[in-house]
This record gives structure tokens, C-alpha cells and sequence, in this order.
């Protein structure tokens, strides 16, 4: 998955979209993250939407803290676009939101379109 967030935040930035997570697509995350404490990575994290006009999750692989920053964004009024890799078993709870706006992808080369198409 880190080669397809890798992907993912240079096809971002390459829409001219600021990234504040590069973190994420770090093949150091886990080991980095371990140097923390949860409440220190709760409070990253969350500074992190707070800071965003938006957040683009990547919701192929379910995760409850995925999960939890989908919801606290939709609850701070931010855009939410999920995409997620088509044929996969996507959340309902995500899909049916109609606050998030929910990309399927077969490649990430066609999330460009809708990117364009729905974060300008």
C-alpha cells in the first residue's frame, strides 16, 4: 500500500493540492510511530484535519482510525473524499454517508480525473 500512497500524494501534489500527511506514505511510519505515545499520535493526527480544507482517504484496507478521522472531519464541516480500490469490501458506513464524497479506482493513474472533477 505505501507505493499507491506514494502515488497518491504525488498525484495530489501534482494537482497543485498541498499534502500535510506525507508521513503516511513513509516506509518508517510504523517504527516512527512506536517512538510515540497514542496520545501524542492522536493529537498529530488531528491537528492534521484540523489544518486541512479537506482529507483523502484511502478506505481499500478498513481501519478504525481511518474510521475515526473520516467521522471527526465530517463533524468539523470538512470535505471528505474516500477512494478505494474497485472490487474491494468498502465500509457501508463510509459509502452511505452522503457527506463523503466515495471514489472507486482501478488504477491510480484514473483518480486524476476525479480529483480534478472534485477537489478543483
Amino acid at each position: 500500500m505505501l507505493f499507491v500512497y506514494k502515488q497518491i500524494i504525488a498525484l495530489l501534489k501534482k494537482s497543485g493540492h498541498d499534502v500535510v500527511s506525507e508521513h503516511v506514505a513513509s516506509s518508517k511510519l510504523e517504527e516512527d510511530e512506536a517512538k510515540r505515545t497514542d496520545e501524542e499520535i492522536f493529537l498529530s493526527d488531528i491537528g492534521f484535519i484540523d489544518e486541512c480544507d479537506c482529507i483523502v482517504a484511502d478506505i481499500t484496507v478498513p481501519s478504525i482510525g481511518v474510521g475515526y478521522e473520516i467521522c471527526y472531519a465530517v463533524s468539523k464541516g470538512k470535505r471528505v473524499v474516500c477512494i478505494y480500490k474497485e472490487g474491494t469490501n468498502a465500509s457501508a458506513m463510509v459509502l452511505g454517508n452522503e457527506r463523503v464524497i466515495s471514489i472507486p479506482y482501478v488504477n491510480v493513474e484514473g483518480l486524476e480525473k476525479n480529483f480534478v472533477l472534485h477537489l478543483g
